[in-house]
């Protein structure tokens, strides 16, 4: 099973050269994928001008962390930060239900017409 790291690395260096130091780690065989991170690392390295690839950065939107960010720079109070992450979390658990169940809908209309065609178009 693959297990990748989320490492925070020098530009100058090869992609499998040193890095300076693991942020997290990506399981992406697991259902749903799991995305383990250090939050108060990630918004150090931020803060001190790293700049996450394209797929790290889908990976720490996924966490929320960009979402809580934008709030906290927004001046909100950690009542409020709390209070709509939790929102945001239920909205996402919402989206990946509606993601599972089409794609189980499909799945199903996929064998349908498999067993449709199997049988010479009889139904």
């Amino acid at each position: 099973m693959p297990v990748y790291q989320i490492v925070v690395a020098d530009a100058r260096s090869p992609r499998d050269g040193k890095f300076l130091e693991v942020v997290g780690t990506y399981q992406p065989t697991a259902k749903p994928h799991a995305v383990t991170i250090k939050k108060d690392r990630i918004v150090y390295w931020m803060q001190t001008g790293a700049q996450p690839t394209a797929t790290v950065n889908s990976l720490i939107r996924t966490t929320g962390l960009l979402y809580e960010l934008r709030l906290k720079s927004m001046g909100r109070s950690e009542e409020e930060i709390s209070a709509e992450m939790g929102k945001w979390q239920e909205h996402q658990n919402i989206r990946r239900r509606k993601r599972l169940a089409l794609k189980s809908h499909r799945r199903s209309a996929k064998k349908e017409a498999e067993a449709k065609a199997a049988t010479g178009g009889e139904a």
